[in-house]
């Protein structure tokens, strides 16, 4: 049994979260619970809500599932969309430049061991 959740259009770049994602790839629930709570990352905070949110899921799908056993068996972080949040910055002579505000697409898988 598989239970997943996703974040999309989470408002931080896609590589400040893969720093997080691979910090808890692949550990136990509990594990990553206690690692995240403590990570001193703004990136920690929704990657910790998300995994809490697949276990949820889990619980809802089968009551008989205990967090103990189960682990995080893929944890993606993809881009999100740059169209909407463009800023600019001023420049010499003149100019401006654009600064790409990030956007991230977050999914989580559960396995039960």
């Amino acid at each position: 049994m598989e239970a997943r959740a996703n974040a999309r259009f989470v408002r931080m770049s896609p590589r400040k979260v893969r720093v997080i994602a691979d910090l808890v790839r692949g550990m136990d629930v509990s594990a990553a619970l206690d690692i995240l709570k403590f990570t001193n990352r703004a990136a920690a905070l929704p990657v910790r809500k998300l995994v809490e949110s697949a276990v949820a899921n889990a619980k809802q799908a089968s009551s008989a599932v205990d967090e103990s056993s189960m682990f995080i068996k893929t944890l993606t972080v993809d881009m999100g969309p740059r169209a909407n949040m463009k800023r600019w910055r001023p420049r010499a002579m003149g100019r401006a430049t654009r600064i790409v505000k990030g956007m991230s697409h977050i999914s989580v898988v559960l396995g039960i061991r």
